[in-house]
């Protein structure tokens, strides 16, 4: 195909990497990890979040309060605070490496083994983004699960269900890990363009090219 080439496989990786750290980022601060709502007052809607809590009522709207401490956080909570973080770090820094490496950018100009190792590098980051966006958002989910169908409660207390922001975790992290699989891509078929030209190399020539040698000498 003509529009996939190697520049675009790389603009393409960079844009797919940087909506999944955009999305990755969004997911961090919403408190929509968790929503809860009562059956006995249908009005109020709880929100949870990896920073904060929000009750929705009617009258009032939205009102979020961060949590009082982080030690009396459940364990799931912490380690989703943890991994979040990293993920968007390392999610920058793979958009940070990655861009000089691109074919068109004015850096690291004649030094295509530089580039190279930027988009691998990248590559490499956005991977450990994407995993560290896709861990804590399982985790959190499954924690989820496992309380809503706790018999120990009683079924008159209202459970906690999925929130938007688990979703769109999911998605951030699946394009963080396509993105850089994409960079690989890219790569490899960098690595196929620069290929030199094939020579032959059958037993008959290697034959005749030393047949020829030798008459040379003679």
């Amino acid at each position: 195909m003509v529009f996939l080439t190697t520049k675009m496989m790389q603009k393409t990786a960079l844009f797919v990497t940087v909506g999944g750290l955009i999305t990755s980022l969004i997911t961090t601060f919403l408190p929509l990890w968790k929503t809860m709502n009562s059956d006995l007052n249908e009005v109020e809607n709880w929100y949870s979040g990896l920073w904060h809590t929000c009750l929705y009522t009617e009258e009032v709207g939205i009102q979020c309060k961060a949590y009082d401490s982080i030690l009396g956080l459940p364990m799931d909570l912490q380690i989703s605070r943890v991994l979040m973080s990293v993920s968007v770090g390392t999610g920058g820094l793979a958009v940070l490496a990655a861009f000089p490496g691109l074919e068109g950018v004015d850096v690291c100009v004649g030094q295509p083994g530089v580039k190279r190792g930027l988009l691998i590098f990248g590559g490499v980051l956005s991977w450990v983004s994407g995993i560290t966006t896709l861990v804590p958002v399982s985790v959190v989910a499954y924690t989820t699960v496992v309380e809503f169908w706790d018999e120990g409660f009683p079924d008159v207390m209202p459970r906690w269900e999925y929130g938007e922001a688990m979703f769109s975790g999911w998605f951030g992290g699946l394009a963080l890990l396509i993105g850089g699989t994409l960079f690989f891509v890219a790569v490899c078929m960098g690595d196929f363009d620069r290929r030199p030209p094939s020579v032959p190399n059958s037993p008959q020539v290697k034959h005749r090219t030393q047949h020829y040698l030798k008459t040379e000498v003679l």
